[in-house]
């Protein structure tokens, strides 16, 4: 199972051994102190694999000490630590019910068994809370509120004196609430079970967790200088397998666990015969993932292939992997792991001259993780205005909310793209408003758009509106009406949208014999509305008209910019081709 080759002679030994001291059970067995370390490793492995093959998830669960491997996972779990009876047998089920939820994959490690040993740990905390009650909490029934709160603030009082973590103390509330709910929805609280009478003001409640604090840090991405200044150095990796996961992680931005699993034949080619790196996205269980890659990338992946092939000549192609591990892997069918390639990456930066950033400033190096070349992927493709729907599918995120976390709108680009936009700014009446919306850029540049607060086609400056965020407008939202109103270009697909939802409605309501006059009346959009946007829209569309072409596509590229970080697809989008060649140059 761990791939090492036994050497007869060991074995023979440990046997001579066994015989000599007549153990009925491994378990019996007593490793004479004058013996190696290879012998004694060889000697625990054959017990624990021999209980192993002995135990059963059921007899396992009956013990406080349980072999996660039993369970399909790695490592032990222990519930001595947990001094009340029934909290432990509490603890035991919650985990019994939990393990088998969690996601197994076949001859490699998997977070499993270190979330739910996490969850028993933060148990642990509370058992040593409740230890403090004078009957050490060890009656179910007489536990409340103020047990409760004491826990909660045990932990606040541990960030205090720096025991634990802001981030510990959240996660701790955060798995201790979700082992008590559980364990209530599993019924242990009814009379009979385990834990009979344990009230129900004994619980961590929403409110109760921390709040996690907002980085104010600057985003996890490197800067262009700095990946420049990495790719320079790359032949300073003596490893071709550390090298090109390294490469990989820079060009794909896939997750350094994605990388190492790489399979041998990961490179395929789309309709058009372009490159495009088929992975596997474990975190979400979506599996046979494309990616279009540079066909510098390819290579990459073509030259790790030959080297792979001559390596491994007798093993088949389907069962290599990209970047096979030189440690007991004899046949090339295992790769490196993500440790062992994080560490030797560490290894490598470590190693470099000093980095500087674009004005000399030297750059703290412990930025420079492997993680950090997934922030940097998703900061290359907005910068080069990507759009957030398109850059999710390549991030392989299911949420749009996710992938915006993964990159900031660089401030010269937006600063340009605003003023380009605003240059096109009009008023409700269709009146240029250019000279107030330069003022207000020299003033506050850092903003998105102009404005204090969106609306469907444009932004509000109404101070009670603003201040409700946009909720609370004092006009029935009547923007073409309101002086407070004001569009620009970028807002041009929102204008024809909203023309024709109006002309919609007029026409349905025209037609609709189940509605009340005054109803009607009501619903009714107004000639003056429609015919306000159809004059913003003109107004709009002849701006652009009287533009040269080069303006024209100056202005196209600083709305796609703008609103590429506004909009909010509904939809699921296609993967549309993006720019190849985004990867930071490097020789070859």
């Amino acid at each position: 199972m761990e791939r090492v080759q036994t050497k007869e002679a060991d074995l023979r030994a440990v046997i001579d051994d066994l015989r000599r001291q007549q153990v009925s059970s491994l378990d019996d067995y007593v490793i004479p102190e004058q013996r190696n370390l290879g012998f004694v490793g060889l000697a625990h492995s054959l017990a624990a694999y021999a209980r192993r093959a002995l135990a059963t998830p059921e007899s396992e669960v009956a013990g406080d000490d349980w072999d996660l491997r039993v369970f399909g996972h790695t490592g032990t779990l222990s519930f001595g630590p947990i001094s009340q009876l029934w909290l432990r047998q509490l603890s035991k089920s919650w985990a019994a019910d939990d393990l088998p939820r969690r996601r197994i994959r076949p001859g490699r490690h998997t977070s499993g068994g270190l979330a739910v040993r996490h969850h028993i740990g933060c148990v642990v905390m509370l058992s040593e809370s409740l230890r403090l009650r004078p009957d050490q909490g060890e009656r179910p029934g007489e536990l409340g509120r103020a047990d409760m709160e004491a826990f909660l603030n045990r932990l606040a009082y541990l960030v205090s004196v720096d025991r634990i973590s802001a981030d510990a103390r959240i996660r701790a509330t955060r798995e201790v609430r979700a082992v008590l709910n559980r364990t209530r929805a599993m019924g242990l609280t009814r009379p009979g079970r385990v834990a009979a009478g344990l009230g129900e003001d004994f619980a961590i409640h929403r409110d109760d967790v921390p709040d996690k604090p907002e980085s104010a840090k600057l985003g996890r991405d490197l800067p262009a200088e700095i990946l420049t200044q990495l790719c320079a150095q790359l032949d300073r990796i003596a490893s071709p397998e550390t090298r090109t996961g390294i490469e990989l992680a820079i060009d794909t931005g896939r997750r350094p666990e994605e990388i190492c699993d790489l399979p041998f034949d990961c490179l395929a080619r789309d309709d058009d015969g372009l490159a495009v790196l088929v992975f596997d996205n474990h975190k979400a269980n979506r599996l046979g993932r494309r990616l279009p890659i540079a066909e510098t990338t390819a290579q990459v992946i073509v030259s790790q292939q030959s080297r792979v092939a001559a390596r491994f000549p007798a093993t088949p192609i389907g069962e290599l992997k990209l970047l096979p591990t030189d440690r007991r892997n004899p046949d090339g069918r295992h790769s490196i792991t993500a440790f062992s390639l994080s560490f030797a990456h560490r290894e490598w930066v470590n190693r470099l001259p000093e980095l500087t950033t674009a004005d000399g400033t030297p750059f703290d190096r412990r930025r420079v993780a492997l993680y950090a070349y997934r922030h940097s992927y998703a900061q290359r493709h907005a910068d080069a205005g990507v759009p957030i729907d398109v850059l999710r599918e390549l991030m392989d995120h299911r949420k749009l909310d996710t992938t915006t976390g993964y990159y900031r709108v660089g401030e010269p680009r937006r600063r340009q793209a605003v003023e380009r936009v605003a240059a096109l700014a009009f008023d409700r009446h269709g009146n240029h408003i250019w000279h107030q919306a330069q003022a207000l850029l020299d003033s506050e540049h850092a903003r998105l758009a102009l404005g204090e607060v969106a609306v469907p086609y444009g932004v509000c400056t109404e101070p009670s509106n603003v201040k409700a965020g946009g909720g609370a407008c004092p006009f029935r939202f009547r923007c073409a009406g309101c002086d407070h109103f004001r569009t620009d270009v970028s807002y041009l697909p929102d204008l024809h949208a909203y023309l024709d939802d109006l002309l919609r409605n007029r026409e349905r309501l025209l037609a609709a014999t189940d509605i009340d006059d005054w109803a009607r009346a009501e619903a009714m959009p107004s000639e003056e509305e429609i015919g306000r946007i159809r004059s913003l829209i003109g107004r709009i569309t002849a701006g652009l008209d009287d533009l040269d072409p080069a303006d024209r596509a100056s202005i196209d590229r600083a709305v796609e910019a703008v609103r590429a970080h506004r909009a909010v697809a509904v939809a699921m989008p296609q993967a549309r081709r993006v720019p190849v060649d985004l990867r930071p140059r490097r020789q070859p």
